[in-house]
């Protein structure tokens, strides 16, 4: 195999895990718009604003994400029409707790957007990386040693996936 060929290989390689992260991140912010309109239908009059900026904030990181899919070439994966909660959420503190949930499940995922791409991609998967970091602080009302990597570390929690979980 020639120089040009391997170099070509290693591109679409590197495409392929790109367009991987890229859909899987897509899938989360999917679901976190999809736990957010929960999260809103619940909380507390004065929390009310933080989750609409958090809705927002997915929303458009979403928005974000299919674009950056279709540049690779990619067919943005579909929001699904629904998406099973962690848990019964039936008042304000229970979608607190959801809240953050979705940040560090969100977190999750971008922390595997980081690792899998580089340049400018990568600055969006670490910019998705803080932002949901920041939110879940302000939902838990703590922080924890490394965003995006926590859940990964018990077996309590639910793997950061693009799948139809909120």
């Amino acid at each position: 195999m020639s120089g040009a060929d391997s170099t070509s290989t290693e591109r679409a390689e590197q495409d392929t895990a790109e367009l991987t992260a890229l859909q899987a991140a897509l899938g989360a912010e999917h679901a976190a718009v999809y736990g957010y309109g929960v999260v809103g239908g619940l909380i507390d009059e004065a929390r009310r604003s933080e989750a609409r900026a958090a809705y927002d904030a997915h929303r458009a990181r979403r928005d974000e994400l299919a674009r950056a899919v279709r540049a690779l070439g990619g067919t943005p994966v579909a929001a699904a029409a629904g998406y099973a909660l962690p848990y019964p959420v039936s008042d304000s503190d229970g979608a607190v707790r959801l809240a953050a949930e979705l940040e560090e499940r969100v977190a999750g995922v971008y922390s595997d957007l980081v690792r899998a791409t580089g340049g400018e991609r990568r600055r969006t998967g670490a910019d998705g990386l803080r932002e949901a970091a920041v939110r879940a602080v302000r939902w838990r009302g703590g922080s924890v040693p490394f965003p995006g990597l926590a859940e990964r570390a018990g077996a309590a929690s639910a793997p950061a996936t693009a799948t139809p979980t909120a």
